[in-house]
């Protein structure tokens, strides 16, 4: 059976799981992913968190679509955040 996520008190999942999670083996992806970690995610609010580790949970194939060739996400907050990883203003 799947082992449940480590989460701390707060009940967020841990900055490492997340670390190794932006870990995808292609280095343009886990520089963008590790960028926005490192430089966005510990100020965001719980709903833009929530839509980061949804992106993460996304097939490597979607990533790079919405990452590297230009595909929008359908969820707002996802489009959002992807606009925060490509370093574009979301307005």
């Amino acid at each position: 059976s799947p082992r449940p996520r480590r989460c701390s008190r707060s009940g967020a999942i841990s900055d490492s799981r997340l670390r190794w999670q932006c870990r995808r083996g292609m280095k343009e992806l886990d520089a963008l992913l590790t960028a926005y970690l490192d430089s966005h995610y510990p100020q965001t609010d719980d709903a833009e968190k929530a839509a980061f580790r949804a992106l993460l949970e996304l097939p490597d194939p979607v990533l790079v679509g919405y990452l590297l060739q230009g595909n929008r996400p359908e969820s707002e907050f996802e489009s959002r955040v992807v606009d925060l990883i490509l370093g574009r203003t979301a307005s």
